[in-house]
């Protein structure tokens, strides 16, 4: 299931693979979200703050890729493009519902919605789904080829509203902000944490890449590491030149001028950066057994469930942080999650995140493994499958 999307395919291996990527990405999501309970700032100078945020970018590319190959492999099982559109149009709405309602309190543990709303990683996926939907009648290649394109021309979105008259600007951004930014006005209360350019260009791209897991280990492992591969050195040498031309900020060293990449939106180097990586681990993760494999796998077959619980678990746990520490019950820090301004002298220390991290996803795995047995052992409840 990728954030209710569940996927079955022909070998038990090369969906094990998708599982286990997906495993890790979502654990390395925890230690971000554990991050803005803690008021550490997303960047900082120190390495050591810099790198806990920098190794989470992979988490959403690595979502939204996958998401596109299971849906085309989803569609292999299914038989027909019309039941792959009926599924990924039910999927997508009910994640949308889900960002706006439960998963926004859970954040907050606040019904103010009046507020603040969030259109996060979940509304995306959500949406990307709904879009998927529309077009999965075309061919998967020419699918991927039109990911490409918007990946690639993204910018132009920004562009496009400037052709409307000025007069129909100001609405039409109400609209047009949750595509791509344009500097119009948005929805008063809502904050757009994730547009949908080019995060649907991704997730066609993935749809596209699904049939290379359709291959044999040795083709699949080929076209892999040659695409990876590829995309890593294409990062390094455009993302060097790049880093060795700008006005440094800050006196922000060469090494995280490369690495700190836009991801709001995410920019082609920024997807270069984290898709390479992501691509090249394919063939690699189907090896990875014993405990740690079995940890990843776990997590990565319940994604949704994994989502929803974690972050009360590591919220609650934050509390619990928050008062021991300094003696304050429900700061209202937490009432914009996950955007939290903490002042500095409450906010943890890099041992402390790490402590509350290790600790939240050592539960998190007996929650999950515990969810996975109850699915298993109750095939009749069919709602278990949207979690």
């Amino acid at each position: 299931m990728e954030y209710g999307f569940e996927i079955k395919a022909a070998s038990d291996t090369r969906i094990r693979s998708i599982d286990i990527l997906r495993g890790i990405v979502m654990v390395l999501m925890a230690i971000d979200h554990v991050r803005v309970y803690s008021g550490i700032p997303a960047w900082g100078i120190g390495y050591g703050i810099f790198l806990t945020r920098w190794i989470t970018n992979f988490c959403a590319p690595a979502f939204t890729f996958l998401a596109g190959a299971s849906a085309f492999l989803y569609g292999k099982r299914a038989g027909t493009l019309s039941e792959l559109s009926k599924y990924l149009l039910g999927r997508g709405l009910m994640l949308v519902i889900l960002e706006l309602t439960a998963i926004r309190f859970l954040w907050t543990f606040n019904f103010n919605y009046s507020n603040f709303l969030l259109a996060g990683i979940i509304w995306m996926l959500g949406w990307c789904m709904v879009i998927l939907a529309a077009v999965v009648r075309l061919k998967p290649r020419s699918i991927a080829i039109a990911g490409l394109f918007v990946i690639l021309f993204q910018n132009l979105f920004g562009l496009l509203p400037k052709l409307f008259p000025l007069t129909t600007q100001k609405y039409a951004g109400y609209a047009w902000e949750f595509i791509y930014p344009a500097g119009l006005h948005s929805l008063p209360g809502v904050t757009i944490l994730y547009v949908l350019v080019p995060w649907i260009g991704v997730m066609m791209a993935g749809y596209g890449f699904g049939s290379v897991f359709l291959k044999n280990t040795e083709v699949r492992r080929k076209i892999c590491l040659w695409t990876g591969l590829s995309s890593i050195t294409l990062f390094i040498l455009i993302g060097c030149i790049v880093a060795l031309t700008q006005e440094p900020e800050y006196n922000m060293p060469f090494l995280q001028r490369l690495l700190a990449q836009q991801k709001y939106p995410a920019s082609q180097l920024f997807l270069l950066m984290t898709l390479g990586p992501l691509i090249t681990a394919i063939p690699f993760a189907e090896r990875i057994t014993g405990w740690l494999g079995k940890v990843f796998y776990t997590f990565g077959k319940v994604p949704l469930f994994y989502y929803m619980v974690h972050i009360p678990v590591i919220h609650l746990g934050s509390l619990i942080i928050v008062y021991l520490k300094d003696r304050i019950t429900f700061p209202g820090w937490y009432d914009t999650a996950p955007f939290v301004e903490m002042p500095a002298a409450y906010q943890w220390s890099l041992p402390l995140l790490y402590a509350e991290f290790i600790g939240d996803v050592a539960f998190l795995y007996l929650i999950c493994a515990w969810y996975v047995r109850y699915k298993h052992a109750h095939p009749e409840k069919k709602w278990l499958r949207y979690f």
